[in-house]
């Protein structure tokens, strides 16, 4: 028996010891290197294999070891080659490394040290570079993914699932530690850092605030993705980064020659009045078992299914009269409200729900390609644009084959996709919306959903914006070459991201200036928005915008791949391959050729263990978001009874929540809690599909007064009760509720659009009334008074 501490629950010794992660934060994009510290401390070689998520849209694009004093580069090969090569040196008695991504979806990794002999210490670091997103509140939003989620393999589906064979543990006894230290640099200034985990002081490293150190306080726990918010001065300014190629690569190639990335934010109009109510809105939510579990781990916090229902609720009440909708649940198989989708109104918007309250997650596991198959059947409308909004906390093993069945389908509609809890398949969220046009949404920790989906519906309330293009204008004998598709759909405060290559004449003036210019339509109105920009590279031995940029086209190529094109193919191979950017095609392998005899021994596979989901009692950590002088979370617990005949070990071990890919149609049983119904929603679920209210006890109870005094307090007899009853709660959600604006906005506009048409000369006088009643003082601009 071991006695070095290094034992998982099997009592199979770890030779992981620690996981540091160093990240550079140049406005929106994050250079990153991670660090795996391994030690053998058992009396013959092993070979370690850690599995691990990434972003699906992060390029990984170098991986090195440390064995003794050798310092050894892996070189990238592709996949089949560097698999055989790493295999020959098992077997030769070499030390060696392999690094390769986990089938198509691109989100999971596999990392294997063989050969290190007993006593001995590698280090093995790999490099990634990816884009941040933008929130809606400016905040540049870096994520280093801990949880990894096993997939759930479809019935039937023959794919190899490597995340299956990872053996899980209790959060606490992982015997590795992670650290993260971050700089962050930028010419707008820092305004501060948050974050989900106890972070260190921020200290300024610059007198103007451009740069700044930041650093984890202690070691998180492994059952969180660790999130960096970081705020800058003027977040929203266009900008634009070029870089000098790769020395010693030929000109002319990607690497060779300069690459540019440049970020634009589109000034998008308001819709036009009357433009919005036309459109088919179908909303497909997952209701495998796993969302039972709570969104963010705090006693009494809502499931994951009831905050999706109550988002549900908001987006219901929130479309246009004259549209059409259609709702569908899916796990081990699916089910939709209506055959085909129906005309919104009165009455199939209160039948929906009615029949929203009953949804339960209670389908067993995440099986989502048969119903998007199911509504691609089923035929448009002619004049309402398709709006799907997928709503999953799901990973599956036939991600790729979901994503090329959104795809097949793009010239139909627009996908607005929602990863809903830590852990969620980027590839999976972020592959169907951009394979469909649309954007995709993260919800984790103490985020709440509904603002974020009524974000999204807004954005399908615009007119479609058609008619994209770019023009480069640039000194004689320069020309850009897009890499990838570039824009191809463009949503009011989203980014636009644009990657070039510049070829031509290699050292333009100093004074040289270049210029890219975004022409797009609206309906019958044209738009443009130009940027101007200096032609003078930035120097750098890292080169995260060509990485970035071959990534972009790699994921372009990788979807053709799946298609079968043998073009796309060998393009794709050859831009992983002179990029250094994995793809599917291609992995990294090392081997260390300076150790004089091979390692003796038999050679014992040890799989490093990951924090488990299910373990008794469940443990829940408190992950909202905090300041920089933060205070440890409290630990949070809920217990989890276990189904009639399961074995107690099995199910505890298992997964998130006991999704069905081990169990097939059982869950386990979260015990029902009562969280507080939210005075918004009491209020919202009242309203009718045509933005009305009724006058009655029960708006009356949602508003905090006596049904009398709704009624004594009319401001004439001559106004109708429902003028009224509207013009209350319209005051009610601007005085009561307006640190929630985001989530009521549309279906406000629906009643003010009503009470305007239905008031008359009495609208003023039902403003005053209605502000007196309700103690508020809302203007009368709200109603364009």
């Amino acid at each position: 028996m071991m006695s070095c501490g290094l034992l998982n629950s099997s009592n199979e010794p770890v030779p992981l010891r620690s996981s540091s992660v160093t990240v550079l934060i140049r406005g929106f994009v994050a250079d990153v290197s991670c660090e795996l510290l391994y030690r053998n401390e058992e009396q013959a070689p092993v070979e370690a294999v850690f599995v691990f998520p990434v972003d699906a849209e992060a390029a990984v694009y170098a991986f090195q070891a440390r064995l003794g004093g050798t310092c050894i580069q892996a070189q990238l090969r592709e996949k089949k080659l560097a698999q055989e090569m790493y295999g020959d040196a098992l077997a030769g008695g070499q030390s060696s490394f392999l690094l390769q991504q986990e089938g198509a979806g691109g989100d999971v990794f596999s990392c294997s040290l063989g050969n290190l002999p007993p006593g001995e210490e590698a280090t093995l670091t790999l490099f990634y570079v990816c884009e941040l997103p933008l929130e809606p509140d400016g905040a540049a939003h870096y994520m280093l993914p801990a949880v990894l989620r096993p997939r759930y393999t479809p019935h039937g589906w023959e794919g190899e699932d490597v995340t299956q064979g990872v053996p899980r543990v209790p959060q606490g006894e992982l015997p590795y530690t992670l650290s993260l230290s971050a700089t962050l640099q930028s010419t707008h200034g820092i305004d501060r850092v948050l974050s989900n985990c106890s972070l260190s002081l921020l200290n300024y490293t610059a007198g103007n605030r451009t740069s700044a150190q930041v650093s984890l306080a202690e070691a998180p726990p492994w059952d969180r993705d660790v999130e960096l918010l970081v705020y800058y001065a003027e977040p929203h300014k266009p900008s634009t980064v070029l870089e000098v190629g790769l020395p010693g690569a030929e000109p002319g190639s990607l690497m060779g020659d300069p690459a540019v990335m440049m970020t634009l934010l589109p000034s998008l109009p308001e819709a036009m009045p009357g433009q919005s109510s036309a459109g088919e809105f179908i909303f497909l939510l997952d209701r495998s078992g796993s969302m039972e579990c709570p969104m963010d781990g705090r006693n009494r916090s809502p499931q994951r299914i009831d905050s999706a229902k109550e988002t549900l609720v908001l987006l219901l009440k929130s479309l246009p009269l004259g549209c059409y909708f259609n709702i569908y649940s899916f796990g081990s198989q699916f089910e939709s409200f209506y055959p085909q989708s129906v005309a919104y109104t009165q009455q199939t918007m209160a039948k929906s729900l009615q029949r929203v309250q009953q949804l339960q997650a209670d389908l067993g596991g995440t099986e989502i390609l048969a119903p998007l198959q199911a509504i691609y059947r089923s035929p448009c409308r002619d004049g309402h644009p398709r709006q799907l909004f997928v709503f999953t906390d799901g990973e599956v093993g036939n991600t790729q084959e979901v994503i090329s069945e959104v795809q097949r389908h793009r010239g139909a509609h627009r996908c607005f996709s929602f990863g809903i809890g830590e852990g969620a398949s980027t590839a999976l969220v972020k592959g169907i919306a951009r394979a469909a046009g649309g954007s995709a949404e993260f919800i984790t920790g103490q985020d709440r959903m509904q603002p974020k989906a009524l974000q999204s519906l807004k954005w399908a309330l615009q007119p479609a914006v058609t008619g994209i293009s770019l023009s480069w204008d640039l000194p004689p004998g320069l020309e850009a070459a897009l890499l990838g598709r570039g824009p191809e759909v463009i949503f009011p405060g989203q980014r636009c991201l644009i990657y070039a290559q510049l070829r031509g004449q290699p050292q333009p003036p100093d004074t040289a200036m270049g210029g890219v210019t975004l022409q797009y339509r609206i309906q019958d109105q044209t738009y443009k928005e130009t940027l101007q920009f200096p032609l003078q590279p930035q120097d750098g031995d890292r080169l995260p915008v060509h990485r970035l940029a071959a990534k972009s086209l790699l994921l372009e190529l990788e979807g053709a791949v799946d298609t079968g094109s043998e073009g796309d193919r060998r393009r794709a191979l050859e831009t992983s391959l002179s990029s250094g950017v994995v793809c599917s095609l291609t992995a990294y392998v090392g081997v260390d050729t300076e150790r004089g005899q091979p390692v003796q021994g038999p050679l014992v596979r040890r799989d490093i263990p990951l924090a488990g989901f299910g373990a008794a009692p469940h443990m829940w950590k408190m992950q909202g978001f905090s300041n920089t002088n933060f205070n440890p979370p409290m630990l949070m617990c809920c217990s989890a009874s276990i189904p009639t005949g399961l074995d107690e070990d099995l199910c505890f071990a298992s997964t998130d929540c006991a999704e069905d890919f081990v169990f097939d149609d059982y869950s386990l049983y979260v015990p029902e809690r009562a969280p507080e119904e939210s005075p918004l929603l009491r209020l919202v679920s009242l309203q009718n599909a045509d933005g009305s209210w009724d006058l009655d006890p029960w708006l009356a109870a949602a508003l905090g007064v006596s049904e009398t005094d709704t009624r004594e307090r009319m401001p004439s007899k001559d106004v109708a009760p429902g003028v009224w009853a509207t013009m209350l709660a319209v005051v009610w959600l601007h005085g009561r509720a307006v640190g929630q604006r985001d989530e009521w906005e549309l279906l406000e506009a629906k009643a003010v659009a009503w009470v305007r048409g239905q008031a008359g000369p009495w609208l003023s006088k039902c403003l005053e009334a209605a502000n007196t009643l309700l103690g508020c003082s809302v203007g009368p601009a709200v109603f364009g008074l």
